[in-house]
């Protein structure tokens, strides 16, 4: 045997007595940076679970696509190579559709309702589905309202959209609300944006504020116009296959930590959400904030004809119903 392999044996050794036989580590992977919403998510569920279990269960943080795009790392997940995530729901509709009734441009009429609607039974009833597809939904975590950024021209009326070609998620209730505004809808991974952008293969973009300021668009992007066409959820997503391998107890403590992370990423959007804006401007970026949202719905509408049937109209109206 030589020296080195006997080297080998003992640290493998001290290492083994070091960590517990029931110690986990789980990968936390997500498509932001990590000075982002969800890398405020991520350290609370991070710092949550490690308290909770006592160390027995830690948490590596794989922030900015470090283990794939959204969709990639969903699938990550379906096969057991990786443990969790947190994603926006436009990938994870391709897996569990019902996640595509939350999408429905101008649904949500405020924060207070959106949180109100996911954290009770409608919102639970769609987590619960996700079981289906090999996945588990913990819980709703938030992006914000979507707005759209681009560097050809200022918008402020639906028809300002006509030919900006425009990255979406992979989403076709966003796609087909784009279209119905002449735009002309790129569906692209977010790991492309960015490059794209620069390139000019596409004019602009839409998400929340806080995805716009964390990503510095202004060096890329001109205009912006606060058009909340879309609340964005995002939910927090472990394995099943990893699931299954806990026990009830830390079952239990995974919920609490996704919770957590839930609860730290809305006090992110809502703190930065008026602050986004006059960093903006301060980068340079001319900033619609006033827009007729009646004219933008009414002019969304056909995406409304297109899916509502494919995507529950009982569920719509229910969520409809719960806000008045």
């Amino acid at each position: 045997m030589t020296r080195l392999t006997v080297s080998a044996m003992l640290l493998a050794g001290a290492a083994a007595i070091a960590m517990p036989a029931s110690a986990k580590n789980l990968n936390l992977g997500f498509t932001p940076p990590l000075d982002s919403h969800y890398g405020d998510a991520g350290r609370a569920f991070k710092e949550t679970i490690e308290t909770l279990s006592g160390g027995d269960i830690t948490v590596s943080i794989k922030p900015a696509g470090a283990l794939g795009g959204e969709r990639d790392v969903i699938e990550g997940l379906q096969i057991g190579t990786v443990e969790l995530t947190i994603s926006s729901t436009g990938p994870i509709g391709n897996f569990v559709p019902e996640v595509y009734a939350l999408d429905f441009p101008y649904l949500f009429n405020s924060y207070e309702s959106a949180h109100e609607i996911l954290d009770g039974p409608i919102g639970q009833e769609i987590l619960a589905r996700f079981d289906d597809a090999g996945l588990v939904g913990l819980a709703w975590s938030e992006n914000g309202f979507r707005h759209v950024t681009n560097s050809k021209r200022s918008i402020a009326k639906p028809e300002d959209m006509q030919g900006i070609k425009l990255r979406t998620m992979e989403n076709e209730v966003h796609i087909a609300a784009f279209k119905a505004l002449g735009a002309a809808p790129t569906p692209m991974s977010w790991t492309e944006v960015l490059t794209a952008l620069q390139q000019g293969t596409i004019d602009g973009q839409e998400n929340p504020e806080q995805i716009i300021t964390v990503n510095k668009m202004w060096e890329i992007q001109k205009y912006a116009t606060l058009t909340g066409h879309a609340y964005s959820p995002a939910a927090v997503v472990m394995s099943k296959i990893h699931w299954d391998g806990l026990s009830e107890e830390e079952q239990g403590w995974i919920r609490q930590a996704a919770q957590a992370a839930a609860d730290a990423a809305r006090a992110t959007v809502a703190a930065k959400e008026q602050a986004g804006v006059e960093e903006m401007r301060a980068n340079g970026m001319d900033v619609v904030t006033e827009i007729d949202k009646g004219a933008w719905a009414s002019a969304v509408q056909p995406a409304y004809d297109e899916y509502a049937d494919k995507y529950s109209p009982e569920l719509l109206q229910r969520i409809r119903d719960a806000q008045k």
